[in-house]
């Protein structure tokens, strides 16, 4: 199965992130994305933020609210088996390469997008399979919309 780029967003500060055809990427983030907690968010180690598209499918057929961007992600791919990502596994798109650091704690700034304010259900202590990442940069570039991601571990 080949994984691509389906969504990728960017804010002034806060969520939604909205919806941008082509992201620019440095070793200190996503060019026009601005973090308003820099403590929890953002940073080098912290520079992208991942989700996959399945996974707010499968929380939109369960009713809750949730869209692309709602949850703060700055990539959003479709086409990843969960088990695959991973601290240490290396994204590669085709002008840019991403390490996954670590979890991304969901926060209440994104409880819009879950019924009864439930959005510990992105949480990767209670639920692994339902995981955002951060990630490094290791190559600077773009992603756009479309490109194919291959995991490297």
């Amino acid at each position: 199965m080949t994984a691509n780029v389906t969504a990728l967003h960017t804010s002034n500060g806060g969520v939604p992130k909205l919806p941008v055809e082509v992201l620019a990427v440095t070793k200190n983030g996503c060019i026009g994305d601005k973090q308003n907690d820099r403590k929890h968010h953002g940073g080098r180690n912290k520079a992208v933020c991942l989700f996959l598209e399945e996974i707010i499918e499968e929380l939109a057929l369960e009713g809750h609210p949730i869209a692309a961007g709602t949850t703060g992600e700055n990539v959003l791919i479709r086409g990843i088996p969960r088990n695959e990502l991973n601290p240490g596994v290396v994204l590669r798109f085709p002008d840019v390469e991403l390490a996954i650091t670590q979890d991304a704690p969901p926060c209440r700034t994104i409880i819009g997008s879950f019924s009864d304010n439930n959005f510990n259900l992105i949480s990767h202590k209670k639920y692994p399979n339902r995981t955002r990442w951060y990630a490094k940069v290791l190559r600077e570039g773009t992603i756009s919309v479309n490109d194919v991601v291959k995991v490297i571990n």
